[in-house]
């Protein structure tokens, strides 16, 4: 961490003992979480008394501490996804379970280089970093001055320095790209930005042959359009979309049932991977149509296209049918009670 004209590049330990500038989770008697940085002579004050942090440094991780009115709080070190949740954001985080995602669908690995695009509070930079290793290196760019010095601030918050491997650059992904990579140089692109199907075709030029692209969009409308930018580049393996729910369960003896609240929808992930150069992909095999559409149709977004089928005229007029049946035995019953005493109706 930063000292004056110092810079101290030893890693936050992650085990141990608690130790100053540490960050530690208090989580008091009734659920509720803190997170703290640890400081010689600190206190941490509540509406139920103070917590010396004198009495939290050197304990192990995992300890309960006693505060001054007599309640107790569990301390232990935020994971990463404590922290991600709770560090100071600037823009919308991407959440764990996506980040978990995308480490997965885009096949970050140790050693890999990576360009990251839309950096935004710095939580997916922080994932990104954890699997690429030291050995690997993350190029991120951020269009907005200030959501880069919020990253910068979380990811050497949590690390404890700034990683050496890393490189924040405020500018546009398209201007500044071309400069820092040659073609076909990246293992990996990842985008979480407004638009990403404008950076479809400088990510697809540093992509190494069976590189991977994945964006992360929040609406089915970016979905679409970046889904038909990265078709017709012509430059990779069709498209796959997906969306990540996560249901927590209350396991309290016999008592197992899902939670009544979950995290449903946050945002899209689609990725594909970078043809080789001047290769052709070969067109899937659909089922053929009753006749053909144009490119303008599809996009149209007709039936056809959202994967919905004609009802054929058999089974139409058999809904038919029951739908008639239905009203007609709803007309006569009302014909019925028209007829009857006021007295007998209902």
């Amino acid at each position: 961490m930063s000292n004056g004209n110092t810079v101290d590049n030893t890693p936050r330990p992650f085990s141990g003992p608690f130790q100053p500038d540490d960050h530690v989770q208090l989580t008091g008697p009734k659920n509720k979480m803190h997170t703290i940085t640890l400081r010689i002579d600190g206190e941490f004050h509540s509406h139920r008394g103070v917590l010396r942090h004198n009495d939290i440094l050197g304990q192990p991780d995992g300890s309960v501490i006693t505060n001054t009115a007599g309640e107790q709080y569990l301390a232990l070190r935020p994971l990463l996804s404590d922290f991600a949740m709770s560090m100071p954001r600037g823009a919308a985080i991407i959440y764990p379970k996506d980040s978990a995602q995308i480490i997965t669908q885009a096949d970050i690995f140790p050693g890999a280089t990576v360009v990251e695009a839309g950096v935004g509070s710095g939580a997916l930079s922080l994932w990104l970093l954890r699997a690429i290793g030291p050995t690997g290196r993350l190029a991120s760019y951020e269009r907005r001055d200030e959501f880069a010095t919020i990253a910068r601030g979380n990811v050497e918050g949590f690390l404890g320095y700034t990683p050496e491997n890393w490189s924040l650059t405020v500018g546009d992904l398209q201007e500044s790209l071309q400069e820092r990579f040659d073609d076909h140089t990246v293992d990996r692109v990842v985008l979480d930005m407004l638009a990403p199907w404008e950076c479809v075709e400088e990510g697809s030029r540093v992509l190494k042959p069976g590189g991977v692209i994945l964006c992360y969009v929040a609406t089915a409308t970016q979905l679409s359009r970046v889904a038909e930018a990265i078709r017709s580049s012509g430059e990779f393996t069709n498209p796959a979309s997906s969306e990540t729910m996560v249901r927590g369960w209350h396991v309290e003896g016999l008592a197992v049932r899902p939670d009544h609240r979950m995290i449903a929808h946050t945002g899209f992930l689609i990725t594909a991977r970078r043809l080789a150069p001047g290769t052709v992909l070969p067109e899937l095999k659909r089922r053929p149509s009753k006749q053909d559409y144009s490119a303008e149709d599809v996009e149209a977004w007709t039936p056809g296209a959202l994967g919905l089928h004609d009802k054929s005229d058999k089974s139409l007029r058999k809904k038919i049918r029951q739908a008639e049946s239905r009203a007609s035995h709803s007309r006569s019953r009302r014909s019925v009670d028209n007829h009857k005493p006021a007295s007998e109706v209902g």
